[in-house]
């Protein structure tokens, strides 16, 4: 595994996979693309559809998906990284690693909270905010692409903070509640200088997750107007079903549901997003790393039981974790399209499932078994050292892992 791939290493110029059984999209319009191959050239996407009609021809890696299912990498919408891919929060080193094992290609920072003596005066975080963003940007544990620099925002900020921040190249802000910016009033003011220079903007839902923090209810929540209602399902502790519909019927903005949530309340949301028929708004994290540890394969395990307990198709509740992440933050990656990043999970139902087929395992509640993952046109995993064994696994038939 390559823990220091750096951000845009060069891949081969030309990838064909072939013999797909099944092409989930991430579209939640579309999220079944008929075909059996893809061809992806310079680490995008630029064919899919049927081996036959394509010119596979002269590939410089090339993938037998042996009838298995080829997804978009998993987006993970709400992790907390620290220092490359270890973690003081549970002493933990590889947890990003360990992610990609589960199908997960991309991170989003919600902050950088666990960092020893976060600095919190506003030179000492905007600089943390820009080491992190620059970091990460130039180191990819596996591969993985984790957006960082997340700054909690802290009382005395001005616009022209926001305006620095940008012009440095931070795009995101760590979950609002978190710092000492509490109130409405001043985290809407901060949301909107955020929003005016192009950053985006989570917010804290629910009770307290760390010492430091504290509830944000439903008034906060719609009075600041964050571009992303930040684990609504709580982290760990949900606010009241009432307040959970209010917010979901007061505001249009992202609904993110966790693993380190409540599941309950992770449930009631979907149910209310289906009721609104807006489940474009429904996007999944892991909240990760925290106090109960690393999930290398909570984003499978979301998908699983949005589907199983949910009463989601699979290939819908796949979009959750995909296409509607990518369209709300604005990235590259987590739709099978021609133009996208070629960033790839390969799937099949895990052996011994009663599930005939991947779909239907996983609506029965099961976890899919990972059989290869490919970020930007490179195979940097085979079968997953974390998920249960899939039946079948795909062939690197031409080519190295990356």
């Amino acid at each position: 595994m390559a823990h220091d791939a750096p951000a845009g290493a060069a891949g081969p110029a030309r990838l064909a996979i072939r013999n797909i059984g099944l092409i989930l999209s991430g579209d939640l319009k579309n999220p079944i693309l008929s075909g059996d191959a893809v061809l992806v050239e310079n680490g995008k996407i630029s064919a899919i559809g049927n081996a036959k009609d394509l010119d596979l021809e002269g590939a410089d890696t090339v993938i037998d998906a042996q009838g298995v299912a080829l997804a978009p990498g998993l987006i993970d919408s709400h992790v907390h990284p620290v220092a490359g891919d270890w973690t003081p929060r549970q002493n933990q080193i590889g947890w990003i690693d360990s992610s990609l094992h589960g199908g997960v290609t991309t991170m989003i920072s919600a902050g950088e909270v666990h960092m020893p003596g976060r600095p919190k005066d506003i030179v000492g975080l905007k600089a943390m905010a820009i080491f992190h963003q620059r970091a990460y940007a130039a180191f990819r544990p596996g591969g993985v692409k984790l957006h960082g620099g997340a700054p909690v925002i802290e009382p005395g900020m001005t616009e022209q903070d926001f305006k620095d921040l940008a012009e440095a190249g931070v795009k995101l802000l760590g979950e609002i509640g978190l710092g000492g910016v509490k109130d409405g009033p001043t985290a809407h003011k901060m949301a909107s200088w955020a929003r005016k220079y192009g950053i985006q903007s989570t917010i804290h839902t629910g009770g307290p997750s760390i010492p430091g923090s504290g509830l944000i209810d439903k008034d906060v929540v719609l009075e600041v107007d964050a571009d992303v209602v930040g684990h609504i399902n709580g982290g760990h502790t949900a606010l009241p079903d009432s307040q959970i519909r209010c917010i979901c019927e007061g505001c249009k903005r992202g609904l993110e549901i966790v693993h380190n949530g409540n599941e309950r309340a992770a449930l009631f949301t979907l149910r209310t997003a289906r009721e609104m028929n807006q489940l474009e708004r429904v996007i999944l994290g892991t909240d990760a790393p925290a106090g109960s540890g690393v999930q290398p394969l909570g984003i499978l395990r979301m998908v699983s039981m949005l589907s199983s307990l949910g009463d989601v198709p699979a290939e819908i509740a796949f979009c959750f974790a995909t296409g509607n992440t990518t369209r709300m933050r604005k990235l590259d990656t987590g739709l099978i399209e021609k133009g996208m990043a070629a960033d790839f999970v390969f799937l099949d139902k895990a052996q011994h499932s009663a599930g005939k087929d991947l779909l239907e395992s996983v609506r029965l509640g099961d976890l899919p078994g990972v059989g290869m993952v490919v970020i930007d046109g490179i195979p940097r995993i085979q079968r997953s050292r974390n998920t249960p064994p899939a039946t079948k696994i795909p062939d690197l038939v031409k080519g190295k892992l990356g």
